[in-house]
Parts: structure tokens; sequence; C-alpha cells
């Protein structure tokens, strides 16, 4: 087995430092781009991408930069649909009426849709080809992955647990990223309920390094060199960053969203899944406390995510955050890239 920092060397990357992929419109080719072009690995959040979207975006992103970059999935695209989904959701409305209004949004309503088949969009994958492909909630199916290795795509795939990531390795998976509850975003656990895998970053690392043979990408927290060199300490290969990224000008966040990461609001942060119908960390507001407080019925995802949309949009309160967000300090990409990798860029193998 080549050592963990060989293989992410052999990606062409310079530094130790991964872009967290976000979804939604915060992942932008500009950021992927930059990043790659900054010596790490940019990152593309398309599960909310049509395959052709993907086609494109992927050919954007390798016509900026010709440094590594991974497009992203999620594996599980829907929860189970409750049989009386539109009177749940008219219901939903009506408890969180005053909310709505308090904000001056309009109440969503109820729109039977197809999901987006995880299947076509991992076909897309293949024919973009981009370097890496990672997913979450779950494990392709075996033939998604030996197509992969047949036209020399990487993969990584998201394990919250030790079972989890035993389980990536099992599947012939190259490389497995260890999340930490500390992240920002969604927990993409995929074998027990996410409120029931939940482990800090430091400690899931050193048992996953302990456990598998493939190379690990410590995710969860860091955000700035020293968390960084302590997860290369503790065996990882290479880290993954997000809020800090997401902060950046060249990410797609809104503007207030950029704000709120470097205001003190950000040191206190809460998992909830009440935003999207997963549970993810956000920056604590009154608008999050009003949703976790509501007696409104639970949807899942993705109809409790288009019930708080509005909301969303209103730019108010709902914003993703990881508890490293008070270590931020960087505005541009590039910078925050050379300020990660710090001393420890010296470790990676070229």
């Amino acid at each position: 087995m080549i050592s963990s920092t060989a293989a992410f060397a052999r990606l062409g990357m310079r530094l130790p430092v991964i872009q967290g992929p976000f979804g939604g419109g915060l992942s932008t080719v500009k950021l992927a781009a930059t990043v790659s072009n900054a010596g790490g690995m940019g990152s593309y959040g398309a599960h909310l991408l049509e395959p052709e979207e993907i086609v494109r975006v992927t050919g954007a992103i390798r016509a900026e930069t010709a440094g590594p970059f991974v497009m992203n999935l999620w594996v599980n695209r829907e929860d189970p649909v409750s049989p009386t989904a539109a009177a749940d959701f008219d219901d939903a409305v009506l408890a969180l009426g005053p909310l709505y209004r308090k904000h001056g949004v309009e109440a969503p309503s109820f729109v039977k849709s197809s999901p987006l088949s995880f299947e076509r969009q991992a076909e897309a994958i293949l024919r973009a080809g981009p370097p890496v492909f990672s997913f979450v909630f779950g494990i392709p199916a075996p033939e998604i992955l030996a197509e992969c290795r047949k036209r020399g795509i990487v993969t990584m795939g998201a394990a919250t647990t030790l079972d989890e990531a035993l389980a990536v390795e099992e599947a012939g998976v190259d490389l497995v990223l260890a999340t930490g509850f500390e992240a920002g975003g969604h927990r993409p656990s995929f074998l027990r309920p996410a409120a029931d895998s939940l482990h800090g970053t430091l400690a899931l690392v050193r048992q996953v390094v302990e456990a598998v043979k493939i190379p690990v990408v410590a995710a969860g927290g860091s955000a700035d060199a020293q968390g960084v060199a302590a997860a290369l300490t503790l065996g990882a290969g290479a880290v993954q960053v997000g809020t800090a990224f997401l902060a950046c000008e060249e990410s797609g966040a809104l503007p207030e969203h950029k704000r709120r990461l470097f205001h003190a609001a950000a040191r206190h942060t809460r998992l909830s899944d009440r935003v999207s119908g997963r549970l993810a960390r956000f920056i604590v507001s009154p608008m999050l406390d009003a949703l976790d407080a509501s007696p409104a019925v639970h949807l899942g995802y993705p109809l409790q995510g288009e019930l708080t949309r509005p909301l969303k949009a209103n730019g108010d309160g709902l914003f993703y955050a990881g508890q490293g967000a008070p270590m931020l300090r960087h505005h541009r990409a590039a910078d925050l890239v050379r300020a990660l990798a710090g001393p420890a860029g010296t470790c990676m193998v070229s």
C-alpha cells in the first residue's frame, strides 16, 4: 500500500487541502478551479444538477484548471414519502404561517415532483470523467464503481462512523472521507440514523486510519493550519475544509451568509433536521430557533426543504456553518489554501 500522502500527490495535489463540496448553488466553478490552481483540490456539489448540467459544469472546471478536482453526488436522493404528503405539507405550511408572515415571504405550495435519479447523474459523471468522484449518503452500486476504475476516475466515499468507513473500503472505493459532527452542512450517515452517528473528527479519523488500508481524508471543524496539521498527525493524508471556503468571495453563498460566518454569531452552531429534512449544522438564529420549536410535522428530505425554501431565500437566518467558523480569517480561496497548508504543505509527497 502506498502512503496516504503519496496517493494524494499522485492525483496532482501539491498541498493536502480539499475544498468541501456545497449544493444548492453554493458551489461555483470559480471556487473549485481556484482551489485546484492553488495546489489543493476543489470540489463541486452536483446533487441538484440534471445529468447534462453535470457534464457542462465538469467541462467548465476542467477548462479553468489543470489540477485535480472533485464532483460530488448524493447516493440516497430522498427520504420515504408519506402517502398523505400533500395534506402533511399543507398542515406544515399552516403551522409555519406566522414565521412566513414575520419574514415577509410567501408560503410555498405543494408541488409533486420527480426526484433526480442518482443512477442517471452517475452516468453523467462517467461521461464527464472528473479526476475524482465523491459521494455521500451511501455507496454506489458495484457496476458504477467498476466503471469508475475502468475510466481512471478516483472514488471517495463519506463515512460518519467506523462501520461506514469499513463498508466504503469493502466496496472497493479508493478513498474514505471520515467526517466528524463538527462539520457544517449535512451529516451524510447511511448505516444508522445521523443522530446516532455523531462522532468527533479527531476520534473518528484515528479509528478509521487504524482500521482501513485505503487513504483517509479528514473532515469536520478544520479551519486553520493547526487543525489541518492535527488531522495529518493522526494519519489522514489530506483534510477537507468546508466552512472556510464557503466564506470566500468565490463561493456562491449569499453576501449575508459570508458576513455571518465572520461574525461572532458563528460561535454558536447547532444540528437541526428542520431546514432540509436531514440533520445539518447551522448558525443559531431566531429563525432556526422558531423552526426547531415549531409543532409543524417533519416532512423529511426533500419536502422539508421545500417548506423552508422561502425562508432560506429571505437571507435572514438559515446559514450553514461548522464549529471551526470562529477561526476564519481569509476572504480569498487561494490565500486560504496556502494558509491552511502552512508548514503541513511540506508533508505532501511530490
